[in-house]
């Protein structure tokens, strides 16, 4: 039997389960979803008549999963009420008897989701670039005004009300475990310790990874927010500064934005909704976004060789840290010359 042939069958015994009344799927097929997962795209035709377009995001691996699969979907099921664009959770397993690993099921969201065809929607599309910066900007201060109360008890959070404090020593020690030392990457935390921005006056509730890649736009705009395994409690500008590090333009590399807009319009949508933007924090966090993501780089490339999660994806973004120290670099450039 073909893994698509027995995703099918999983996901019918598990759907019938849930909804208790028999439903039939029809062909099922595999979506790009990176390095650690995959998603089962099919439509469900319910006793009723009704048919549902599912996806089903699977972590095949326990190794691979970056935290449990019931505390992702409820940061999709809080966005969802706080008004985001978001997959509809219909279910959310732990049994590896029906797909072979954890697992939820949601609706299918529609639009674009691989950058360079992004890119290529909205320079095809006018006006549309501004008003997905807009839509993102407006997206976040929804999510960033959710009440921390309202997150999963066990939703990742700092120590103590200071996620910055957490965030330079996290990043700290990645830096200081290289398997090749950075001179770079030490100066870069070296100045971002010496530079921290006073802590935000209350934690908020953080995507983690918002950016050019985790979206889907059609030529409406954003249609949906994705990939919320690393929702977290923190300072709400790591967000809107994740979302204008470079690496996220695809070589567009004059709209800070995704690629898509300038910074105007991601900062126009967030205030119209009620966020509040602070300049200097949101340059501090530029800077630690293109820190992280460096050593975050590394780690892939170094989970690769140690055998932990053998994928040739995770090899390759090793060679990109060099990248980074550029554009870290690149990005301090006027601050470390005075």
């Amino acid at each position: 039997m073909s893994l698509a042939e027995e995703t099918r069958s999983g996901l019918e015994r598990y759907l019938r389960e849930i909804w208790n009344e028999d439903v039939a799927l029809g062909e099922v097929t595999f979506a790009s979803a990176g390095a650690r997962r995959r998603n089962a795209l099919c439509c469900a035709r319910r006793a009723s008549g009704e048919e549902v377009e599912l996806c089903a995001t699977i972590i095949p691996v326990a190794a691979m999963q970056v935290l449990p699969i019931e505390i992702e979907a409820s940061h999709l099921q809080l966005a969802e009420r706080a008004g985001l664009p978001v997959p509809h959770v219909y279910g959310v397993s732990t049994d590896e008897s029906f797909l072979g690993g954890p697992f939820f099921v949601s609706s299918q969201v529609h639009g674009e989701t691989i950058p360079r065809r992004i890119l290529r929607l909205a320079r095809d599309t006018p006006g549309l670039g501004d008003a997905v910066g807009e839509q993102m900007g407006e997206a976040l201060a929804r999510l960033h005004a959710v009440r921390a109360e309202e997150a999963h008890a066990d939703i990742s959070r700092p120590d103590g009300h200071d996620p910055i404090a957490g965030a330079l020593e996290r990043v700290g020690k990645q830096v200081a475990a290289m398997l090749h030392p950075s001179p770079t990457l030490a100066l870069v935390h070296s100045w971002l310790s010496r530079n921290r921005p006073a802590a935000p006056e209350r934690l908020c509730v953080v995507h983690g990874d918002f950016r050019n890649g985790n979206v889907s736009i059609d030529a409406s705009g954003l249609t949906g927010v994705l990939d919320w395994e690393i929702c977290h409690l923190g300072d709400p500008v790591e967000d809107l500064a994740w979302v204008c590090q470079r690496m996220w333009r695809f070589r567009n590399d004059e709209l800070e934005v995704g690629g898509l807009s300038g910074r105007d319009a991601l900062r126009r949508g967030y205030e119209r909704a009620g966020g509040t933007w602070n300049e200097e924090t949101f340059f501090w966090w530029k800077v630690f976004g293109g820190l992280r993501w460096a050593v975050g780089l590394h780690d892939q490339a170094r989970a690769h060789l140690d055998g932990s999660v053998p994928s040739v994806i995770m090899a390759a973004s090793g060679r990109r840290v060099c990248e980074l120290e550029y554009d870290l670099l690149r990005l301090l450039e006027d601050q470390l010359a005075g």
